[in-house]
């Protein structure tokens, strides 16, 4: 089935979760989802229930505080002027956390997005001990966490993003070739420590969480997001939906294999990782991005012609991804962002020689829009949408 079916068959399966939730529930999720504040009769004709109905949930909704009316907007429409609602700011909010191979970082955010509180602690954490990285982060979480109870902020669930394969069912990192770690239960390591056990994170892929902000962040609806750091990671969006696959792995995008004469060397993320590039472009073993982007700004042609060769690996592995996926927008994050401009090039010319829909599609590669270090904006956000998701975790919040 095509790219239609796969949407199709998301709405439906979407709706019918959401025709199961209770109407409070339903109520604060499309406020919390609509890109423009909706009034009590958007809300009533938008979820089919009745206006009195809507009434006197937005009214038990606002009294919690996790609703909030914003000045009336005069119509021309006979009646009272339409109240738009928005989330209510600092009531609820979702922790996100990351381990990545350059830092550890928390990000907290409400129902309407905004950020409450981050701590970011940047370091060279390759190869590094588990033990003494699960206690950076516990050393940033631990102030955050203190400051929310003392401000009254209930906390709704948190989520880690890692940079590699992990299972969410049993909390084990199969592996992160970034950080040098496999088969590590990292689940069991993170209950070592009071606050992480209190709050038990759910594990995910940083990619897919990072895709998940910039599916928040911008108008397509469908797209495949690459992003490179220290390895290249990817995730596919459909409908706004980011695709996990059958155990939560798809799209490891950084291990399509791209020039198979090299066999297990011939994968994306070997030939065009960003630090791959850098090294390439002989800059030096602790030069990073910037530097490889000065150096082609500096007319280095070694650069160039590296970035160039990247551009075209990337073209060669997306190919393969809108050949499965039929999906024409490449979104380029983390190290890619800064430069698209040099990749998008010799990848649109890979994708328009590769791939047979080529004639009738308008392909189209862009930087990602959801800012500085998305898989903790993904993260957070993952958090509140679990609570949105599933009525009983909303009732424990009520119940507080």
């Amino acid at each position: 089935m095509g790219h239609a079916s796969s949407v199709r068959r998301m709405q439906t399966r979407r709706a019918e979760a959401q025709a199961r939730r209770p109407t409070s529930l339903r109520v604060l999720a499309y406020v919390v989802d609509a890109h423009q504040p909706p009034s009590r009769a958007a809300l009533a004709a938008a979820t089919g229930l009745s206006r009195a109905t809507v009434s006197a949930t937005v009214d038990q909704l606002v009294d919690a505080g996790l609703l909030r009316e914003l000045d009336p907007v005069l119509t021309r429409r006979v009646g009272r002027p339409a109240v738009p609602l928005v989330p209510a700011s600092g009531t609820l909010a979702g922790i996100g956390m990351e381990i990545s191979a350059d830092h550890v970082g928390v990000r907290v955010l409400d129902l309407g997005g905004a950020v409450l509180s981050e701590r970011v602690d940047y370091a060279d954490l390759r190869d590094a001990d588990p033990v003494a990285v699960v206690d950076r982060l516990a050393s940033l979480l631990d102030p955050v966490v203190e400051a929310l109870d003392e401000q009254g902020v209930r906390t709704v669930g948190a989520t880690l993003a890692l940079p590699g394969l992990v299972d969410q069912s049993s909390g084990v990192l199969h592996v992160a070739q970034t950080l040098g770690w496999r088969d590590l239960n990292l689940g069991e390591l993170l209950r070592t420590d009071r606050t992480l056990a209190r709050l038990d994170p759910v594990l995910s892929d940083a990619a897919k969480l990072a895709a998940l902000a910039e599916a928040r962040s911008r108008e397509e609806e469908s797209f495949v997001y690459v992003c490179g750091e220290a390895g290249v990671g990817g995730a596919v969006v459909l409908d706004r939906q980011v695709l996990s696959g059958a155990h939560g792995w798809a799209g490891a995008i950084g291990h399509i294999v791209v020039d198979p004469m090299l066999g297990a060397d011939g994968t994306l993320e070997r030939l065009a990782g960003p630090d791959v590039l850098v090294r390439a472009s002989g800059l030096g073993p602790s030069a990073r991005t910037p530097a490889l982007l000065a150096a082609i700004e500096a007319g280095d042609v070694r650069a160039s012609e590296m970035v160039r060769r990247g551009g075209e690996m990337l073209g060669r592995a997306l190919a393969s991804v809108v050949h499965v996926t039929d999906v024409s927008t490449v979104v380029l994050g983390g190290a890619f962002w800064s430069l698209t401009d040099h990749l998008a090039p010799p990848l649109l010319a890979e994708l328009r020689r590769r791939v047979v829909l080529a004639p009738w599609v308008d392909f189209q590669v862009d930087r990602a829009h959801a800012g500085d270090l998305p898989a903790l904006t993904g993260a957070a956000w993952m958090s509140v949408r679990r609570m949105l998701d599933d009525p009983r975790v909303f009732q424990a919040l009520l119940d507080r």
